[in-house]
């Protein structure tokens, strides 16, 4: 089915296509959710928070932007709304698994993203604490980049912003987390 025809059908609120497009994008917003969770029970609890918001907004949805970057951007800001509901408690602890300490400075300056975890639960703590002191903001469009892999233009949209303000808060996230680390790495 076109978008153009799926999302004319959504509005007129024809529930299979509203079935095909939990198909086409329920695994992405979980995965998005995920992300910023990191339980897998919440993720799905606000996947389908978003499908029920998306259901119940469909008709106001303007098409200012793609369908897809709504909907991540429903995704993201429920996401970080149970954060903050959860008072920040639970926050990027996969990232550390999915790190190796050698290949950090790689990473943050735009390399591939290592496959080897992170053996040493200590070293992993403080990554998380030189993660979680980066602004929300900032740490939004660092998940989305180094984690969900989208382009500067995608986390313009989904954030509401520019590209250059995605370059920026991106710029000033690795420089964060870079010096964080620098300093766990000479304590260590």
């Amino acid at each position: 089915m076109e978008h153009e025809d799926l999302l004319r059908k959504l509005k007129s609120g024809d529930k299979s296509a509203f079935n095909e497009l939990v198909i086409l994008y329920g695994n992405k917003v979980l995965n998005t959710c995920y992300r910023f969770l990191l339980d897998k029970e919440d993720a799905e609890d606000i996947s389908q928070e978003v499908f029920i918001e998306v259901f119940q907004s469909i008709k106001t949805f303007r098409s200012d932007s793609k369908l897809s970057t709504w909907i991540y951007r429903i995704a993201v800001t429920k996401s970080l709304d149970e954060i903050k509901k959860r008072n920040r408690k639970k926050r990027i602890i996969s990232l550390g698994k999915m790190l190796h300490l050698d290949d950090i400075a790689d990473w943050i300056a735009g390399g591939p993203m290592p496959d080897k975890p992170i053996q040493e639960k200590e070293k992993m703590d403080e990554i998380m604490k030189a993660l979680n002191t980066l602004p929300d903001n900032q740490r939004v469009a660092f998940t989305l980049s180094k984690l969900e892999g989208y382009t500067n233009a995608e986390i313009a949209d989904m954030m509401n912003n520019t590209v250059e303000a995605v370059e920026s808060l991106l710029s000033r996230a690795k420089k964060k987390v870079s010096a964080e680390l620098q300093s766990i790495l000479k304590n260590n």
